[in-house]
């Protein structure tokens, strides 16, 4: 056992008796590498849209589609019949009570339940979902007791959107074609049908579910109820042997499975998982294989599940851990060689687009981010001695040309070079950094202007375009002391988030954020040294740091807020207002690091001081993963997307680069 693993366990163990977690809340993700996925949480109940078994993404990494949503599955003995499923339905009902016969959960290497039923029987029960392929297996096998057992499962099925809700409706076509032990579903035209591989018998007995409670959809402000279809019931004896059952959207599963029984595969697919989930990783390195996706015939990155989709700015942070520090060089190839065919007047879009949809590009950062990812790309690549082809070199290097170019003549949303070297961007309706939130169409945090991160993002950039063709060497020295000279609050000790605000000249934002950081740390090149870098690192671990990574705004800055609860109204103006992001404990360590002389003494410091308390939080929200955000104030609960992909790769990258003794 290593590095995150042996932290986060040993952690665990010495954590008080009033720290520890119910994890019966906390959610576990099974992705496939396509976009598509199986979600829920430890005990069972369905409490998101989201939670669902099988989801496939029709054009991958998106259009993702809900097959089946769930099973509602008991245990038929002479003892009576025993449930060991439970569902929630309005108005607040659990039903039926399989919940309290659990009593065991384990998320490694893939979900597994433990039953014990009234009679003495203790039944587990499994799932994993196949790498690369819209599958997921399911098991049920007798491990105690003994007597003839039929295990009964109805799937619940709906083929809707992943974002949508499904509803009782006539359209809905129960019809079920038999293929031996393969049975068909094709909910809805336009939508995948539903492949289910069993060694039980199939009863088509069709019946509507109706009023299915979403209790975490309901908490955030939004619709919550919804309606299934179950078209029959599978029956299994268990006295035989395991239960097996093979779901898979039919794009291409009949393919997959031939004619081989279902026993036999998910034999043959554990056996094939286990071995690919039991090299030797960390818990955070099988974490990563669920963010990076296939997009056409190269990669992308998810940027979270459940709701996310392949994003340019998180994919650019997220690939140095998830695919750099992790030596997966070559995938990081494909990521960047696949967006780099999308820049346009300098810019990319904020998200890969879905088939149908226009490209939005309403962001400063996502090419600057481009731009850094792909200097890291080629330092790993040569470390690795992986061999970036001439084309591949070409197609980026002129990425990175036409970015800066187009930056420093002036590109959309009053994105430009200034007289000064620092880049101006904004206008009034936008939020073009990573503090993008807007209510009723009003940016929250718009800081238009100058932004202090988008000039050590546009700094960098320059020194990376300067390797290339030093012409841009007069630029990035004019920046640099302009920066210097302009950013340095010598009031509070620290940096001043933006300049020039609104483009109004010498006007500032002095409010206490962590943005300053990437000034130092997070960035090939710090922009600060000596006893102002310092000071930064200090104002920004005195009235920032928590143990989940920097808040967003100081506590006694005016508008903060310390819960990110409720609905839209009320959750989106405090989305950088206080809030918590892990992701920005990279750029905090790498900068305390630094400025602690980055010796093996301060790693070894560093990671005791931050990255040891990081990890503790594996399994608050999403099990093995890290989230998204958290709350500002204690117990800083986590909140928004529980499997965050830069949340997870700065964390790699921290472990493996930053805070990894004997390296630069």
């Amino acid at each position: 056992m290593t590095g995150i693993e042996m932290m986060s366990r040993e952690a665990e163990a010495a954590a008080p008796p009033e720290a520890k977690i119910d994890r019966s809340r906390t959610e576990w993700l099974e992705a496939d590498g396509l976009g598509g996925f199986a979600m829920g949480r430890a005990d069972g109940l369905r409490t998101r849209r989201y939670h669902g078994l099988l989801q496939a993404a029709m054009t991958p990494p998106t259009g993702r589609c809900m097959l089946v949503n769930g099973v509602e599955a008991w245990i038929e003995t002479p003892a009576g019949s025993f449930a060991i499923s439970s569902q929630r339905y309005a108005p607040d009902v659990t039903h039926p009570d399989g919940i309290r016969r659990q009593v065991g959960f384990e998320s490694e290497p893939w979900p597994r339940w433990t039953f014990r039923l009234e009679n003495g029987l203790m039944v587990v029960h499994e799932l994993f979902v196949r790498r690369e392929a819209p599958m997921v297996a399911l098991s049920w096998r007798i491990v105690g007791g003994e007597g003839p057992a039929t295990l009964a499962v109805r799937p619940l099925l709906s083929g809707r959107g992943t974002h949508d809700l499904h509803h009782e409706n006539t359209d809905f076509r129960f019809d079920a074609r038999k293929r031996g032990h393969a049975v068909t579903w094709r909910p809805y035209p336009g939508v995948p049908g539903i492949l289910a591989l069993t060694n039980g018998v199939y009863e088509h007995a069709p019946e509507w579910y109706r009023n299915f409670l979403y209790e975490d959809e309901r908490e955030r402000g939004l619709d919550f109820t919804e309606d299934l279809a179950s078209p029959g019931v599978f029956r299994f004896d268990l006295a035989r042997g395991e239960a097996a059952c093979v779901f898979a959207a039919d794009l291409e599963a009949l393919t997959l499975v031939s004619d081989e029984d279902a026993p036999a595969l998910v034999r043959r697919l554990r056996s094939a998982e286990r071995r690919r989930r039991g090299r030797g990783d960390t818990r955070l390195e099988h974490a990563a294989d669920a963010y990076v996706a296939h997009r056409g015939a190269g990669r992308s990155i998810v940027a979270g599940y459940p709701w996310f989709t392949d994003w340019g700015r998180d994919t650019f942070i997220a690939m140095r851990g998830l695919c750099l520090a992790t030596g997966r060089v070559r995938d990081a190839g494909e990521i960047l060689t696949t967006w780099a065919k999308l820049v346009e007047g300098g810019l990319l879009p904020n998200r890969f687009i879905d088939q149908g949809d226009s490209p939005e590009f309403g962001s400063v950062d996502a090419a600057l981010w481009f731009v850094i990812a792909t200097h890291d790309y080629f330092i790993a690549a040569e470390e690795a001695e992986v061999k970036v082809t001439a084309r591949a070199r070409r197609a980026l290097i002129g990425a990175v040309d036409a970015i800066v170019t187009a930056y420093a003549k002036g590109t959309h949303h009053g994105i430009r070079m200034d007289a000064d070297g620092l880049l101006a961007c904004g206008e009034s309706g936008t939020a073009l950094t990573w503090m993008d939130a807007k209510v009723d169409g009003r940016a929250v945090t718009p800081r238009i202007g100058k932004p202090v991160e988008v000039q050590a993002l546009w700094l960098n950039a320059l020194s990376i375009a300067a390797g290339f063709s030093p012409a841009w060497g007069d630029e990035l020295a004019t920046g640099l002391a302009s920066f210097r000279e302009r950013f340095w609050n010598p009031e509070r000790g620290c940096l001043y988030d933006v300049v020039d605000v609104n483009h109004n000249a010498g006007e500032v934002d002095a409010s206490v954020r962590p943005n300053q950081l990437f000034a130092v740390g997070g960035l090939p090149m710090p922009l600060l040294t000596g006893e102002r870098a310092a000071a930064v690192v200090e104002k920004v671990e005195k009235e920032l740091w928590t143990p989940l990574g920097p808040r967003t705004l100081a506590t006694d800055e005016p508008g903060y807020r310390g819960r990110y609860q409720g609905g839209a109204r009320e959750r989106d103006p405090a989305y950088h207002q206080g809030t918590v992001w892990p992701w920005l404990a990279g750029a905090f360590v790498e900068a305390w690091v630094r400025t602690h002389g980055g010796t093996a003494k301060a790693k070894r410091e560093a990671r005791a001081r931050f990255l040891a308390p990081l990890l503790e939080h594996l399994d608050d929200a999403g099990l093995g993963h890290l989230p998204e955000i958290a709350d500002g104030d204690a117990p800083h609960t986590a909140r928004g997307c529980p499997f965050q992909a830069w949340s997870v790769g700065e964390a790699l990258r921290l472990d493996r680069l930053v805070l990894a003794e004997g390296r630069g």
